[in-house]
């Protein structure tokens, strides 16, 4: 059998139990180590809290740097063009730095991204014109070794690393906690903070500088918090990864890396020490390209409908959305945050153990239709009833249904060739969904302005398009195995 073959076949974890054969037997779940993953999930929250704070008001914003010339049928295209740059930027760095975390350890580079991240959100608050939010964006994955969005496939490299076979789903159901609190304080502070000289004169009327920078204020606040999060992440966190590169960086620390008890109890007897990263060329195994397909395309589904609803709920009523300000779309989006994160930590778990891992990811992405479904069905009803309390139904129902689901990220830990290589395997699988995240929000944006603007379909060629898109995306889930 060939080296290849082996790295097919052999599990990234040798358990005693194997995990979710059915759901009438299931293995005891090993405790997991609260502490650290509550780390994991506070240093994670920097990620959507920048990101989700920009959400209720990047219509407005476009509108007030003056870039359409008041045509409300463009602006869907620059809040694509937007959206898109940063997931294009991060598509360059992100394999790179998941692999370095192989070699340097995870801490270093979430150290570095998180003050990057920092940086780049007071350089957007200060941007007073298209191209300044350009830079602002193009600084995120590249001030400070651009290490930032490396964070994201180092923090599941990270949780694959503290769990093993019998509670990994448990410790990736309390993963979108992170990205569901964001979902639900970022709008909020954005929605509310965004042009704070007139929407708190009392407080903050006399500010020349906020009546300047009408964005900085909620800018300002998801920096400071990155801020607090570096600091936090320096002192408690604790280093995962193993290796002579390793525990050289380490040293800067103070700090030995460390192994979980399940990982020296489950180690293979090959030891985690004497395993090597593998090449890039290793890493394309069916297992990997097969996992990092789903997640690029559940990435796909997900961002078009992320990007175009801050924008549908932004357009006036007459052009096909609901003219919603920056605080009523802030309030909406919050909700998808708190469903998304009860749903998560409550039952993904229960429904992994029961369904099994590609009932439960292929559910998560049928659910999208008919999220796709309810925006004509909401713009019709807006333009014959006006923002009535049937329009508020649909649009709180259309909320439920916008669920992601967490199960691939178990597909992608276990197709990893060995351990030493998780960084890479996270960085390679995050790589394919920044590139499907570059192309989701500029083209289901500017489809959306498109069709507005030629009022294809009724103006709603865009959302027939979402669910082809949709179906697509179940044909590559169909793929996955069974169990992984």
């Amino acid at each position: 059998m060939s080296r290849l073959d082996d790295d097919e076949t052999r599990p990234l974890l040798t358990a005693r139990h194997e995990p979710y054969e059915t759901h009438v037997h299931n293995p005891k779940r090993t405790p997991l180590p609260y502490f650290q993953l509550s780390i994991i999930l506070f240093l994670q929250l920097a990620e959507p809290l920048t990101s989700q704070i920009i959400y209720p008001f990047a219509p407005q914003l476009i509108r007030d740097i003056g870039i359409t010339e008041g045509d409300e049928t463009k602006v869907g295209y620059y809040v694509g063009i937007m959206q898109s740059l940063f997931f294009l930027t991060q598509a360059i760095t992100v394999l790179h730095w998941s692999r370095l975390s192989d070699r340097i350890g995870r801490k270093p580079v979430i150290l570095s991204g998180l003050l990057g991240l920092s940086i780049s959100m007071f350089c957007f608050g200060l941007s007073r014109t298209f191209w300044g939010l350009v830079l602002s964006i193009y600084s995120r994955s590249r001030s400070l070794n651009g290490a930032l969005n490396g964070n994201i496939g180092v923090i599941k490299s990270i949780v694959a690393e503290m769990t093993d076979s019998t509670n990994i789903s448990l410790a990736y159901a309390y993963m979108p906690l992170s990205w569901s609190t964001g979902g639900v304080v970022g709008p909020i502070i954005g929605g509310f903070l965004a042009h704070p000289v007139e929407g708190f004169p009392s407080l903050f009327g006399k500010s020349i500088f906020l009546r300047k920078y009408p964005y900085f204020l909620p800018c300002g606040i998801a920096a400071t918090f990155s801020l607090i999060a570096w600091v936090i992440t320096l002192l408690f966190l604790k280093e995962t990864a193993t290796g002579p590169g390793v525990l050289t960086v380490s040293r800067i620390f103070r700090q030995r890396p460390v192994k979980s008890e399940t990982l020296v109890e489950e180690a293979t007897p090959r030891t985690i020490e004497q395993e090597q990263p593998v090449p890039l060329r290793g890493l394309m195994t069916r297992k990997v390209v097969v996992a990092a397909s789903s997640y690029a395309v559940l990435a796909l589904v997900d961002i078009a409908r992320s990007a175009i609803q801050p924008v549908f709920l932004a357009t006036p009523i007459e052009l096909g959305g609901l003219g919603l300000p920056p605080s009523r779309i802030g309030n909406l989006l919050s909700i998808f945050g708190v469903l998304n994160g009860i749903i998560q930590v409550f039952f993904f778990a229960p429904l992994h153990d029961y369904l099994g891992s590609k009932l439960l990811f292929n559910l998560g992405i049928m659910s999208a239709l008919p999220t796709f479904a309810a925006f004509p069905l909401l713009s019709y009803l807006a333009r014959t009833q006006g923002l009535s309390t049937l329009v508020w139904a649909v649009a709180v129902a259309q909320v439920f249904m916008s669920i992601g689901i967490s199960a691939v990220f178990i597909y992608i830990a276990e197709a990893a060739p060995n351990r030493a290589s998780l960084g890479a395997t996270n960085g390679l699988c995050q790589l394919w969904v920044s590139l499907m995240r570059t192309i989701g929000p500029a083209a289901a944006n500017s489809l959306f302005s498109l069709s507005i603007e030629k009022g294809y379909l009724g103006g709603w060629m865009v959302y027939y398009v979402l669910m082809a898109t949709t179906l697509a995306a179940l044909c590559v889930g169909a793929q996955l195995p069974r169990r992984p």
